[in-house]
């Protein structure tokens, strides 16, 4: 919203909706729900995060909705379907765990994903019950529900894609007789088996031992699976017994497993779920509830707890996957009843919602004051190199530079392999103005070494922004550019685009802060071609003219309208019509710049000073 200036018009509207890159489908839905809020940013957050608890409540109505279409299916008595559909609503609407997915507002996008999955899951049940007696009628709530739930869902974010394969769950555990009662073949091959197929294909064409798979991960994908099954675990244990607060969002710092016995956990983690795996199948029959409470879980968490290169471990993922864990507890309330006086039943229930609610609202209260919030996971979180990050750069804010500077020392030794600590370490020294080459050669030697950090490039980046816009000694521009090659010599650097792309522009930066423009201009002409966005290439030109180099600038600009010819519509991050106008514009400023530079020159006698094309 901010870097479009607010959505004005349907130009910037399109922009803003379609041109999501949080996922390969861009999750447009999710990116529209945004305007409910506000057209621009920044804004007040408090109305983003009083959309996300309404999408809460509105989500665990269609759970509510799915659990009682479900137990009708299982021919329980209305009364009872009510109060087991109402019961496991409430231990997942009060789960403190789904705090973190409500308030961190960007995570609507699995909100909307589970709100359409759970509409659409309760949908097709409904047209299921319709089956023997309506079948025509059965058949348009089904494939409504699957089209259209399915197509909402993966539009808000791409786990959606699983709703089929969760639908498949839900029959596999149906009762005997409703399993002979099965919708035509040819329907579950359309809706059913298809995209579940496409689903296992599309994971299968992921498999990819290779040990250095992904260069801005500080694990590969065998490491990841290892490590998943001890994070499954730990998903199951809060969601069973709950705690106020989490990890939050420093994960950087989870013991990562690298063999089946490192740590030795890891080997009986994944003995625990192929042991809950094989519960599921046997007891099936006599337990239906438990079967889909675990096959649940494991169909929700195909996608992001698996071989894809996301990060290891977020609570949001059991957003969905937490959908039927409850349901045991909550279906058990029919059996105490018969056991126990049902007074004594409905103040153990009452207990447990009671105690999921006080927990829920001790850490929303946590989640109402970010510092503490972020000071919490940074304490707790002492072996990741962010959450260490945080704490450092709070002790600077507060006016505590020595304080800071050995904090970072401290965890830099902590933490050797850390690019982001290097980085901040030396940024910090830069804007006091105390570094000196001994430190740029001494970053220089570990970010050689060092993996690769997204953070630790928007350290470098925000280090050349002042050097540029500062009066810092010269010699920093030059310990700076040779900092950038060490980081290119490493090979990680080398494989991530961003950093390919960054790199040239801030060397450009720095050289033509230097006055030294023939070595500045090719490295931006590189840069262009790499990022291919007509924005950047506009950006670049701009520093140029603002400079006072306004032949070079229209060097760069017919290089930019060329970018602008080739890029996709769809990717443009403001309409043909605006671009259209701005090349012009900004040609007739390059060109009264220039005329009145040459001017200048004539009237001095000064020489002409242009680069080489």
């Amino acid at each position: 919203m901010g870097s479009l200036d607010g959505v004005r018009d349907w130009e910037t509207f399109k922009s803003f909706v379609f041109g999501g890159v949080a996922g390969p489908l861009g999750r447009p839905v999710s990116l529209a729900s945004f305007l409910l809020d506000d057209f621009t940013w920044p804004s007040e957050p408090y109305s983003f995060k009083r959309t996300n608890l309404l999408i809460h409540l509105l989500t665990g109505l269609m759970l509510c909705w799915a659990t009682l279409n479900l137990l009708r299916l299982y021919g329980i008595s209305e009364d009872k379907a009510i109060w087991i559909a109402l019961l496991n609503m409430g231990l997942w609407l009060l789960h403190p765990y789904m705090v973190s997915t409500t308030l961190y507002v960007v995570q609507r996008m699995a909100q909307l994903a589970a709100l359409f999955m759970f509409a659409g899951l309760a949908a097709y049940l409904h047209g299921r019950r319709l089956l023997a007696s309506k079948p025509l009628l059965s058949y348009l709530w089904m494939s409504g529900a699957l089209g259209l739930g399915t197509l909402l869902a993966a539009f808000s974010k791409e786990n959606g894609v699983l709703l089929p394969l969760l639908v498949l769950i839900v029959e596999f555990c149906l009762p005997t007789a409703l399993r002979f009662n099965k919708p035509d073949w040819r329907w579950r091959a359309l809706f059913l088996w298809f995209p579940t197929g496409a689903i296992a294909y599309k994971v299968y064409k992921e498999i990819n031992f290779s040990a250095d798979l992904w260069p801005t991960r500080a694990f590969n994908q065998v490491e990841r699976l290892w490590s998943e099954t001890r994070i499954l675990w730990e998903y199951l244990y809060h969601l069973y017994v709950p705690r106020i607060e989490g990890r939050g969002l420093f994960q950087d710092g989870f013991l990562i497993s690298t063999g089946w016995l490192e740590p030795i956990t890891t080997i009986f983690a994944a003995l625990g779920l192929l042991a809950l795996l094989l519960i599921a199948f046997s007891v099936r029959h006599r337990w239906p509830f438990i079967t889909l409470a675990i096959l649940f879980f494991f169909g929700a968490h195909v996608l992001e707890s698996s071989v894809f290169g996301l990060e290891l471990y977020f609570e949001h993922r059991n957003y969905v996957a937490a959908a039927f864990l409850f349901l045991p507890i909550a279906a058990a309330s029919t059996w105490l009843i018969r056991k126990i006086s049902p007074p004594l039943v409905a103040t153990i229930y009452i207990a447990l919602l009671g105690m999921l609610a006080v927990l829920t609202w001790q850490r929303a209260t946590l989640w109402s004051d970010n510092d503490r919030l972020q000071t919490y996971w940074a304490v707790t979180s002492p072996e990741s190199p962010r959450a260490q990050n945080f704490l450092a750069v709070q002790l600077f804010k507060n006016g505590q530079p020595d304080q800071g500077m050995a904090f970072l020392q401290e965890a830099m030794i902590r933490l050797p392999n850390s690019s982001l600590l290097t980085m901040q370490w030396l940024l910090q020294r830069v804007l006091y103005g105390v570094a000196n080459e001994q430190d740029f050669q001494l970053a220089k030697q570990r970010i050689a070494h060092q993996r690769f950090d997204a953070q630790a490039v928007l350290g470098m980046r925000m280090i050349v922004e002042e050097l540029i816009t500062t009066g810092k000694p010269i010699q920093y521009r030059q310990w700076s550019r040779e900092l950038l090659h060490a980081m290119e010599g490493n090979r990680q650097y080398q494989a991530v685009p961003l950093f390919r792309r960054l790199k040239p522009y801030l060397e450009g930066l720095l050289w033509l802060a230097d006055g030294q423009v023939e070595k500045a201009l090719p490295l931006m002409v590189l840069a262009m071609d790499r990022y291919a966005d007509t924005d950047t290439a506009l950006s670049i030109v701009a520093h140029f003219g603002n400079a006072g180099y306004p032949a070079e600038a229209l060097q760069l600009l017919d290089k930019a309208q060329s970018i602008y010819e080739k890029q996709p519509v769809r990717k443009l991050k403001r309409s043909s019509e605006v671009y259209d106008l701005e090349f012009p514009r900004l040609r007739a400023l390059l060109l009264e710049d220039l005329r009145k530079l040459s001017s200048h020159r004539n009237e001095t006698g000064l020489p002409e000073k242009t680069a080489e094309p």
